[in-house]
């Protein structure tokens, strides 16, 4: 527990998702001193949504035996587009967003500077931040979670592009007649080789009669499966996982040789829930299925790696941007 010291010197970092909000508290060192989690309860619409971040971030403050009175800045990443200069959200296609002034009400409601960030950028900074050292001139994150979402840093700072929406590698499509994605459209990574995605096809295998211990764990209808429940269908040598996790990380290895013919960053950074569970697992696929699909000479001296911040990417990443933007 924290002490409450008088000074303004602490930061809050925010991950909105279409799910879930979380918030921590970080010291000035960006040390995470506690965090509180809420669900997002996206039918409330906006001005409910963004009722509950503040109402999770009081919470996290007290937690922390803090007030806001601690805190410097809030950062918070959001899924979708964000203009970051006016810290308004443009689109969010998972909440059905548009046009909503993120910093504007934030601010209102809890007196705070506030910067916004897409979210996949957001965890790209987390990871950039507090993970590479000595620090790359440019840094692609991609992280797996129930979808796939990106994150690009150049020459240190987040790149959103035009449009505000670069990064979203997601929606690469990798198999021109693969299976339908979440956007319309057929074959997109994020449909290959995101935790929905792992699900689906374990799902439909065992409808089509395969073995899985995850139905001896879980029963017949896989309930409530999560990332780490592979893992141990893994551990326990069950080969229909097995044989789906290795097709995800290949599929992931093609996304990543694209991203080296394309952008060529110095460091590659694999993060999110199903990288935070089965890194052991996938990472050496991946990186030989890239250097397989790259070019010949382009994956020279870059450098592909897991990710350790997990599901508190978005969170660091946030409070980063909170720290950067306040001085």
């Amino acid at each position: 527990m924290a002490e409450a010291t008088g000074k303004r010197d602490h930061f809050i970092g925010v991950d909105l998702g279409g799910t879930k909000i979380l918030a921590g508290v970080f010291s000035p060192q960006l040390r995470c001193l506690g965090k509180v989690k809420m669900s997002t309860k996206p039918e409330r619409g906006p001005e409910g949504v963004l009722e509950r971040v503040a109402r999770c971030v009081n919470e996290a403050v007290d937690e922390c035996d803090l007030q806001l009175d601690n805190i410097k800045a809030l950062g918070i990443g959001a899924p979708g587009a964000v203009d970051p200069e006016e810290g308004r959200m443009i689109f969010a296609p998972n909440l059905k967003w548009e046009n909503v002034p993120l910093k504007k009400v934030l601010e209102k409601q809890l007196g705070l500077p506030v910067f916004a960030e897409n979210d996949c950028n957001a965890c790209a900074l987390g990871v950039y931040e507090t993970e590479l050292d000595p620090k790359p001139r440019s840094m692609m994150g991609i992280f797996l979670g129930t979808g796939i979402g990106g994150g690009i840093v150049l020459d240190g700072k987040p790149y959103s592009g035009f449009n505000r929406t670069a990064g979203e590698i997601g929606h690469m499509v990798l198999e021109v007649n693969g299976p339908k994605c979440g956007c319309g459209n057929k074959g997109c990574f994020e449909a290959l080789a995101s935790r929905t995605a792992l699900f689906r096809r374990i799902q439909n295998a065992v409808k089509e009669g395969e073995k899985t211990v995850l139905t001896d764990m879980l029963g017949p209808e896989l309930a409530d499966m999560r990332s780490g429940d592979l893992r141990k269908a893994l551990r326990r040598g069950d080969k229909l996982v097995e044989k789906v996790v290795e097709e995800a990380a290949e599929y992931t290895g093609i996304a990543v040789a694209n991203i080296i013919n394309l952008l060529n960053p110095e460091v590659i950074v694999l993060g999110g829930g199903v990288m935070d569970q089965l890194a052991d697992d996938m990472l050496a696929i991946v990186i030989e299925t890239a250097r397989d699909y790259a070019l010949p000479g382009t994956a020279k001296g870059i450098e592909i790696l897991a990710s350790k911040l997990g599901d508190d990417a978005g969170i660091t990443g946030a409070a980063v941007l909170a720290r950067r933007e306040s001085k």
